[in-house]
């Protein structure tokens, strides 16, 4: 960054008193700070990295008190730096504030077949942390499994599980799938059963493998009990509100089965708990029902937690999750988003495949497309409801869609699909802003990523405008809401 927006966001500091997602303040007035290393962590492990403010003391409310010397200071930060791995490769900018020396670290983030960036003296398990709010935190065994996964291609899917038989598959499913797939893909014809039984994934070295107990099983929850999906209606709009009956739910339902039976009962399920409108054709005069989500939505939001889901180890303990409240349904999957996808590609990239065999599988027994239409499919489907966009959260180890029911898009502001602070950027945005003040409000410092993740989505979907539209690239141009 510059010497001036170094000024700007130390001002900004302090008028906020507060630190960010994206940064970290240190006083650095008696010396340099000698304990880094988590930080630097967090900002290598995250989208867009972060920056270290030296300069402002947060004991002090975040007053101004200095740099004990700008030189100094440089090289003992990048000598921790250097102790990282990968080693980060900090980019300083110094300045001048009053009559207090001021420095920036700003932190690129980490390539993700590196990640997670770990300090070397405490190693990988120990050394590895994200980034939550203000706050630096140890990396759960989970988190750095995610990175570990998607660095060594390994597919949780396509792992054999030891005490299964193939006695315990069905095997009348079994032949139909390999018929289906003989008649589609010729070169099938050639193999052996046991050979393309290893080439489809459905075992490994003989033994069948999760992706085929999931598909073929004749129980498989009698090898993983909560590979399954709950599914509750609540009396109310959170969890924990009761109804007349003192009820906490009016249904509650476990489903089990292979994936394709757990798909139909689900949407059977949200069938018979979704309210039901009668529409009469003014011109033909024929009754419709519309349903409370369009059945199509629901189905792909489902599919996609069954299919996209985390199967690890670390997962094989919780079940998909199906809520419906009186104003929302939720849908929530073990699992953050996987590989480089972020919410903001959702739809739009070609995503990395966490479980490519059962993806594969899908095609044949849950006709599924297998072509990333699922939540473009979503989206339009709400659309031609009338109903709000869908909303997509990812958290550290979950990923949940939220459909809203007509009730609350006729009644109340829904929340669209954002995350990481940009809940308020529309209203921040009923002045015009330039590009440095919206990465300020988000408390990011790369103006590229933030154009790229948060300001370009919100044009592509018309909620923002530019003010001199025919020069987008104009250092002059503003964004504004769009009313």
């Amino acid at each position: 960054m510059l010497g001036e927006e170094l000024i700007e966001l130390a001002n900004q500091t302090i008028q906020l008193k507060a630190e960010t997602q994206t940064l970290e303040v240190k006083a650095a007035h008696e010396g340099c700070p000698k304990r880094l290393y988590d930080t630097l962590s967090s900002f290598s492990n995250q989208d867009g990295g972060g920056v270290i403010l030296f300069g402002l003391d947060e004991s002090k409310n975040f007053s101004p008190v200095g740099v004990y010397d700008l030189q100094d200071l440089q090289k003992k930060v990048t000598e921790q730096c250097n102790q990282m791995v990968p080693p980060v490769r900090a980019v300083f900018t110094v300045a001048r504030l009053g009559e207090k020396p001021i420095c920036s670290a700003e932190i690129p983030s980490a390539d993700l077949t590196e990640c997670p960036c770990y300090y070397s003296g405490a190693g990988r398990v120990k050394g590895s942390y994200v980034r939550v709010g203000d706050a630096d935190l140890p990396m759960t065994d989970y988190e750095i499994y995610t990175y570990e996964a998607f660095r060594k291609h390994l597919h949780d899917d396509e792992r054999v599980v030891g005490r299964a038989k193939m006695s315990l598959l069905d095997k009348d499913k079994l032949q139909t799938y390999l018929l289906r797939m003989r008649e589609e893909r010729p070169g099938f014809s050639r193999l052996s059963v046991e050979q393309a039984y290893e080439m489809l994934a459905i075992t490994r070295d003989g033994i069948p493998t999760l992706a085929a107990i999931l598909n073929f099983g004749l129980y498989p929850q009698g090898y993983f009990p909560q590979l399954a999906i709950t599914a509750i209606v609540v009396p109310g709009k959170e969890i924990g509100d009761i109804g007349e009956d003192a009820a906490r739910f009016s249904d509650n339902k476990r489903i089990e089965g292979t994936l394709p039976a757990m798909l139909s009962e689900a949407l059977s399920f949200c069938k018979r708990n979704m309210k039901v409108r009668t529409i009469i054709d003014p011109e033909s005069g024929e009754r419709m029902d519309k349903t409370e989500y369009p059945i199509e939505a629901i189905r792909e939001v489902i599919l996609n937690a069954l299919i996209h889901r985390d199967y690890s180890h670390f997962t094989e303990g919780t079940p998909v999750q199906i809520d419906f409240f009186t104003d929302r349904m939720e849908v929530h999957s073990p699992g953050g988003l996987y590989g480089r996808m972020t919410v903001e590609d959702l739809g739009k990239s070609r995503p990395d495949l966490r479980n490519p065999a059962l993806a594969t599988m899908s095609e044949f027994l849950l006709k599924t497309e297998n072509r990333y239409s699922g939540i473009p499919t979503i989206r339009r489907e709400m659309a031609a409801a009338g109903l709000p966009a869908p909303v997509f959260i990812n958290r550290r180890n979950e990923f949940a869609v939220v459909l809203y029911n007509k009730q609350e898009a006729e009644g109340k502001e829904v929340p669209k699909e954002r995350d990481n602070g940009t809940d308020q950027l529309l209203d921040f945005c009923r002045i015009p802003r330039t590009r440095r003040e919206i990465a300020d409000f988000l408390g990011i410092n790369t103006i590229f990523y933030v154009m790229q993740h948060y300001v370009q989505p919100l044009l592509e979907r018309g909620e923002l405008a530019m003010t001199i539209p025919d020069k987008p690239k104009s250092r002059n141009q503003k964004f504004v809401f769009k009313e």
